[in-house]
């Protein structure tokens, strides 16, 4: 028998049915939405299959039969299903009884919470020894007293001005009520006793839809040749037998008492931007996949607002010290010497160095002295915000209990079992048991992996094919704004060309974008990966190795390779014939930042754009397709009909299981601009700041507004994408290094300070990195030159010997002292730096000393209750079989055996105690026999209980 208290828990009274039936949110409101119940206003509707009858008679036959053995063998399993009809469109409503909940919550593995009154635990402060030594010294010194009240008043009054404050950037606890942590153990039926399966909806709509997908997942329907792939609900949507699967939202996003509604106004509304995130909200409403990657995007957010500071302050530096830069007011001041510069192109014209003055003081707004500090805080920020990341991931994997999910096996993808359906089955797998093909490697894997490598090859090289037209549409437009009717000045022409081919560049990435994207997939569909975890992991890797080329080619050809090699006048080095492009004088890293700012910046625009209008568009296709533009009145109607809620469900958007992989890759893109050329552009975090801002606004209004209710899913942390933010990070301090080394002018600047002026000043500066080329030694230049005789020698930005030198035009020995100064500061700002990521990485722990101690306070709380549960119960059932008159051959062999052997028993408990057991080995002790004491869990824990009040 079973206590009775252990049945009824905690109040032991009567419960209504509906309460077990349906989640808690379902019927506690001021009105019942009949549209999320069975026709009888208890049993939820916990999951929906739809489908549309084909018109292809022979077809629908066929899917008939199927979807009736689909739905028999749900039948079978315990669901419970209604069908239902509107507008040509059958819905198949699913509901899991508490008995089919409680069967799969046990084979699952949940964790679930336990009775609130067995998990009171009084959390004591941790002591402090420098707040015990300050009150210490207070009490002995004379005086001191008066001087801690009076500074306790001050602090007093600044906490509450604190305190005012964040309460309003906080999450507001009087609309999103703050969850109390409950202790969690492995569910299982015959302890069902230690949780309260009655009591605030003990089994979640999360919970509910999880258990409904994996048996959908798992249920068998007819195929053709009787093989054993025929299984699961996402071959058959792939098949075309159903159309949609899907949970349902609690509401409309303007019913009132809705999660929905709530989350709706107060999270994914734009003028709510300065409040945090209710991630335990939005984890129990979508789930902890996506619950994780807005938590990540609100840290990461967070710690831009740092990095944001940071850059505004070294851009607000450069802009006020602009005034005092010498070579800018040697290249600006009206009253030096006209500087000739010798043509940039083979068909422009000698140019005067004073039209560049307004790109020299752009050029010294990027390339001044607080770059250096900045590029190494960034490399800083970059490694301090993955590993706080990390120790939040670790708090939120132990609020969420996340440590202990359960993973179970994975079956093969739909599409891989349709593409090998003519392949018999002859491999059985280790995991399920199952017979399942085996691909062809001679005839199908070679091939397709070979054929995918190749593509990927070729639209790499595709990506370099449209960066030589972007360079050489760069090149005419400098041309023709140099040699038209009207021509520019230079350092207008240069900024024009620079900016319009940055646009020519951004238009040909959504292009090349879309290409790759939908080859990727096809791609990787050939190489037929068994898992959807294997696809996704090779999916991720093309694409995002794709999108890396694709976004940063041309920027690392401007910061790398622009005017590094293009010879001198008369003897340019040539490529098909052309002139390679040249930098101006002050460097390229004006026009890198240019690149940098128009991709970044146009790039988050255009996808907010498409965010905003894209899914309103297709929603509207969608609803012109099923014949439900009437849905589209979001107006709340007082006469809703029992089907609209599952109705207006349909014609959402479906999320998808690769729903969140262009959210994620957005942001990892716009990481890689904010570290690894943000030498180029300090103001690069602060727009990415503003852009995450809107961005976390938009997505959630988009998952909540146009989007199915995504099926709850279980992961510990983001996966590979926080390894690819890693070589990320990595990257940027090479990166950086090499910008400021080889593409800024700060060496040159620091070799002239210390070594060529002995003043320690700029002064001579400009004349310093230019030379001296004479027009008549180049038969292009003179031709050029024409009829201007007083052009003689016109100047260029390198280090070379002049005309008069015997080894006329070479390379001087300045120029290898600068490059050995830039290959030293490469190799002690790389060093530098990565003695600075070291020691942050070093410094600062993975999970705090407080957590660590908090979830072992935790686990040896959880394992007494569950020892004093089962020693309770123990006691319980031996004063029932001691009070009973006739006693059964099992209990007398049992009692037999404990007498036999009284002290075996004692040895392996005493074993037991001195054991430091974890929460799996108790789970296992409990659940069933225990190898090391040879008895169940109940009567070992009773003889536990037994020792212990020895």
């Amino acid at each position: 028998m079973t206590d009775p208290d252990f049945v009824k828990g905690n109040g032991g009274g009567v419960y209504d049915d509906r309460e077990c039936s349906c989640p808690r949110e379902f019927y506690q409101r001021g009105e019942i939405n009949s549209s999320l119940f069975f026709e009888d206003c208890i049993r939820s509707i916990d999951f929906v299959l739809a489908y549309r009858i084909n018109s292809h008679e022979p077809t629908e036959l066929e899917n008939t039969e199927k979807r009736r053995v689909f739905e028999a063998n749900l039948i079978s399993q315990g669901l419970e299903v209604e069908a239902s009809q509107k507008d040509q469109i059958w819905f198949v409503k699913i509901h899991a009884p508490l008995e089919v909940l409680r069967r799969y919550a046990e084979i699952l593995k949940l964790r679930m919470p336990m009775k609130e009154s067995l998990c009171n635990l009084r959390i004591y402060e941790r002591s402090n020894r420098l707040r015990n030594a300050a009150h210490y010294l207070t009490n002995k010194i004379p005086g001191m007293s008066v001087v801690n009240r009076s500074t306790k008043s001050v602090f007093s009054s600044l906490k509450h001005v604190f305190q005012f404050f964040l309460r309003n950037i906080y999450v507001d606890e009087e609309i999103f009520p703050k969850r109390a942590h409950r202790f969690t153990a492995i569910y299982s039926r015959d302890k069902e006793y230690l949780f309260d399966i009655r009591q605030d909806c003990f089994f979640t709509t999360a919970v509910r839809s999880r258990i409904v997908e994996f048996i959908l997942d798992r249920q068998r329907f007819p195929a053709k040749n009787q093989h054993d792939m025929a299984f699961g609900i996402e071959r058959l949507i792939a098949e075309g037998v159903y159309s949609a699967a899907y949970p349902l939202h609690d509401g409309e996003i303007t019913e009132t008492g809705t999660m929905r509604a709530l989350l709706y106004k107060h999270w994914a509304s734009v003028p709510k931007w300065y409040r945090y995130q209710p991630l335990d909200d939005i984890k129990e409403y979508f789930g902890v996949k996506i619950g994780l990657y807005f938590a990540w995007l609100g840290y990461y957010t967070y710690m831009l607002l740092l990095a944001s500071i940071v850059g505004v302050i070294c851009f607000l530096y450069s802009w006020f010290s602009l005034k005092n830069y010498v070579p800018v007011k040697d290249i600006c001041q009206s009253g030096n010497t006209n500087i000739t510069m010798c043509p940039l192109c083979d068909w422009c014209n000698f140019w005067d160095l004073k039209e560049t003055c307004n790109y020299a003081k752009v050029t010294y707004l990027i390339d001044n002295p607080s770059t250096v500090f900045f590029a190494v805080f960034m490399s800083f920020w970059a490694t301090l915000f993955l590993e706080l990341w990390k120790r939040y991931s670790a708090e939120i994997t132990h609020r969420w209990d996340l440590t202990g999910f359960d993973v179970h096996e994975e079956h093969p993808r739909p599409q891989y079992l349709a593409r090998l359906e003519h392949i018999p089955p002859t491999r059985v797998d280790y995991v399920t048991n199952i017979k399942e093909p085996t691909v062809p490697f001679w005839r199908m894997k070679l091939p397709a992996t070979v054929f995918s490598f190749s593509v990927v090859l070729l639209l790499i090289a595709l990506a370099f094919v449209a960066l030589l037209a972007v360079v050489v549409y760069r090149m005419s437009m400098l041309a023709a704004l140099k040699v038209g009717a009207s021509p520019m000045t230079t350092s207008s022409a240069i900024v024009l060309a620079t900016a319009s081919a940055a646009f020519v560049n951004l238009c040909l990435l959504y292009i090349l974008n879309y290409m790759y994207n939908h080859l990727a997939e096809y791609l990787t569909e050939l190489e037929m990966w068994r898992t959807q975890t294997q696809f996704d992991d090779s999916l991720t890797l093309k694409i995002y190795l794709l999108q890396f080329v694709n976004y940063y080619a041309s920027i690392f050809y401007i910061a790398f390779f622009k005017g590094k090699f293009v010879g001198h006048p008369g003897e340019y080095n040539k490529l098909f014939d052309y002139r390679q492009e040249e930098c101006s004088s002050g460097g390229c890293l004006t026009e890198l930042c240019i690149q940098l700012a128009i991709i970044m910046v146009g790039k988050q625009a255009f996808n907010t754009i498409l965010e905003v209008y894209l899914p309103m568009f297709w929603r509207k296709v969608l609803a012109v397709q099923v014949g439900l533009s009437r849905l589209f009145n979001i107006t709340p109607n007082p006469d809703k009909t029992k089907d609209e809620r599952w109705m207006r469900d349909f014609k959402l958007l479906d999320w998808g299981a690769r729903g969140l992989f262009p959210e994620y890759l957005e942001m990892v893109l716009q990481y890689g601009f904010v570290t690894i050329f943000v030498a180029a552009f300090p103001l690069a975090p602060f727009f990415a700041l503003l852009n995450n801002i809107l961005e976390m606004r938009l997505d959630a209004k988009k998952l909540l507004t146009h989007h199915k209710r995504p099926v709850s899913q279980r992961v510990r942390d983001i996966g590979v994408w926080y390894r690819i933010l890693d070589c990320i990070g990595k990257l940027s301090v090479i990166t950086n290094g090499f910008i400021i080394a080889f593409t800024s002018d700060m060496i040159p600047r620091l070799v002239y300070r210390h070594y060529v002026n002995k003043n320690g000043t700029l002064d001579g500066y400009l004349n310093f990195t230019l030379s001296e080329f004479k027009v008549a030694d180049s038969p292009t230049l003179y031709s050029l030159a024409g009829d201007l005789s007083n052009i003689t020698t016109c100047r260029y930005t390198d280090f070379r010997l002049p005309p008069s030198s015997p080894e006329k035009y070479t390379l001087s020995s300045m120029f290898y002292i600068i490059l050995a100064c830039r290959l030293g500061f490469v190799v002690v700002f790389e060093n530098f730096v990565a003695l600075v990521m070291i020691l942050v990485r070093w410094c600062i722990p993975d999970m705090s000393v407080e957590l660590r101690d908090q979830i072992r306070r935790e686990v040896y709380v959880t394992n007494e209750i569950i020892i004093e549960q089962e020693a309770h119960r123990a006691r319980f059932e031996r004063a029932k079989r001691s009070s009973s008159v006739l006693q059964t051959p099992v209990d007398q062999d049992m009692d037999a055996a404990s007498i036999q052997e009284p002290n075996a028993k004692f040895i392996n408990i005493e074993k037991l105690l001195n054991e430091n057991l974890t929460q799996i080995e108790m789970d296992a002790i409990i659940h069933g026999e225990n190898a090391i004491t040879g008895i169940s869990g109940a009567d070992c824990l009773d003889e536990v209980h037994k020792k212990l009040s020895d």
